[in-house]
């Protein structure tokens, strides 16, 4: 190990969403900062997430409009879908904003540090060479006067038996593949699970989902994934909820004389209604869910109190119950998407820097699901809404009966807007529609400002856009 110790004001551990939002914020508040990375800059929704997910769902959304054009007057003969030129694709767009995060943290001044940090004390990281290192890398020490864990998650795997072999696989492995599978069994009806059945099924692959909740995206009004189930029917995807999943068989097949991989044969058991069933596919993918980064980061040696799980306890200036230690992200366990991960790093930032009059709220938060069509939501649903004992009015409006849905040949789709039944006070909406998760954002603006529905209707929405939707919604509460 070196004997120079490199000194900073802050040190932030993990270059995702969170960390390099931070890095950058405490840089411009003038501290001297270092941000630490054991892989990619971007973290895992840059890397392994969101944006190489939503960089094939648009090219798989492209081939199904190709496929589906002759309905608007479109000859296209010969249709097929490249995966290596999407999946090239995929990696340039990320590679591209990797070098963005790069050259925005050298801008600012930021020490960038590849490595894997692990924490020795309250205000010392030894940092650890790995594969992103300098070849002729070793392990050094920093010094910092406040640290910011921002590790992330990993995907869980949880205790079935088979699941640990090397053929069966997460987000990660599905979405670093060189090609997709022909089948797959999903494990998990959350975001994660219906975004990949959406991508592989408009690809025309078989897929199953098993969910061991009564239904799919259990966030989301039940109406609005009575639909979506129609057009994963439409699909072909066999959806199966209230299972409990058993036993997972891959076993990878034997490579031709060519040297050609041979796919991989799995056999999903699981359990419904008390029988015992089987479902075979090429590949299984668990999507259950994100546990935290936070093993053998030292947190311990750090004094950091963490939950049971291994989340990072933090309060509303995402300090954890070391002064001068800040958590943000996964790590958090609040909220698992990018988007707070991003507020919660310039709230940390300020208090870093001594500001503590900006306190993280997660009241109003917009979560997207990227199927076909889209779901935006904020807010409380109807239901709730109603669990919380409050008197609502709710407002729906159905797609296909907008303009601009009609002319796109939209035939599928619904907007619920609840609002409080004494003041009118919008309280949430949900969505179910093309743009869906743009659109989200003007509620969320809404409900930040506190409108009312009759405010919403009352200002002046563009036609034909889908947009108007909302507004018809928010009507359809104020004109009863």
């Amino acid at each position: 190990m070196t004997t120079e110790t490199k000194r900073y004001d802050v040190a932030i551990l993990g270059a995702g969403p969170g960390g390099y939002v931070c890095a950058l914020d405490c840089a411009r508040l003038g501290l001297k900062t270092a941000l630490i990375e054991a892989r990619e800059l971007g973290g895992t929704c840059l890397n392994r997430g969101c944006i190489p997910t939503k960089t094939l769902l648009h090219s798989a959304e492209v081939y199904r409009e190709a496929l589906e054009a002759a309905k608007f007057g479109v000859s296209a003969t010969d249709v097929s879908f490249d995966y290596s030129v999407a999946n090239a694709r995929r990696e340039k767009v990320v590679s591209q904003s990797r070098t963005g995060i790069k050259n925005l943290e050298k801008a600012a001044g930021v020490d960038v540090l590849f490595g894997r940090g692990v924490l020795t004390s309250a205000t010392t990281i030894r940092v650890e060479p790995t594969a992103s290192s300098a070849a002729d890398a070793e392990p050094f020490e920093i010094e910092a006067a406040k640290i910011v864990v921002a590790v992330g998650a990993n995907p869980s795997r949880p205790p079935i038996p088979g699941l640990e072999s090397p053929e069966v696989w997460t987000s990660d492995e599905l979405l670093t593949a060189s090609a997709l599978p022909e089948s797959a069994v999903i494990v998990g009806g959350g975001v994660i699970g219906v975004e990949f059945a959406t991508l592989l099924a408009a690809l025309g692959k078989k897929v199953t989902i098993l969910e061991g909740a009564p239904g799919i995206l259990l966030a989301v009004d039940p109406e609005l994934t009575k639909l979506l189930a129609r057009q994963f029917k439409k699909w072909k995807i066999d959806v199966k909820t209230g299972v409990k999943v058993t036993q997972i068989d891959a076993t990878a097949g034997q490579n031709g004389e060519n040297g050609e991989a041979a796919p991989v044969e799995t056999v999903v058991s699981f359990e419904e209604k008390g029988e015992i069933k089987t479902v075979e596919a090429e590949r299984c993918v668990v999507c259950v869910g994100r546990s935290p980064a936070t093993r053998e980061l030292g947190l311990e040696a750090a004094g950091v109190a963490t939950t049971a799980r291994g989340f990072v306890e933090v309060d509303e200036f995402l300090r954890t119950n070391v002064p001068n230690i800040f958590a943000i992200g996964d790590a958090t366990g609040k909220i698992q998407l990018a988007h707070v991960a991003s507020e919660q790093a310039r709230v940390a930032a300020r208090a870093c820097a001594g500001n503590f009059d900006v306190a993280m709220n997660y009241d109003v938060v917009p979560s997207c699901v990227y199927s076909t069509p889209e779901i935006g939501l904020v807010g409380l649903s109807e239901s709730a809404a109603t669990e919380a004992g409050l008197a609502v009015e709710v407002g729906t409006f159905r797609v296909p009966a907008n303009g601009r849905a009609q002319s796109a040949g939209v035939d599928s789709g619904l907007v619920k807007v609840v609002a409080d039944a004494a003041t009118g006070k919008l309280l949430g909406a949900q969505m179910l529609a093309p743009r869906a998760t743009d659109m989200i954002a003007e509620v969320a603006v809404a409900l930040k400002a506190g409108l009312t529905a009759a405010d919403f209707v009352a200002t002046i929405h563009p036609h034909p856009t889908f947009s108007e939707a909302l507004q018809d919604a928010a009507r359809s509460i104020v004109e009863k």
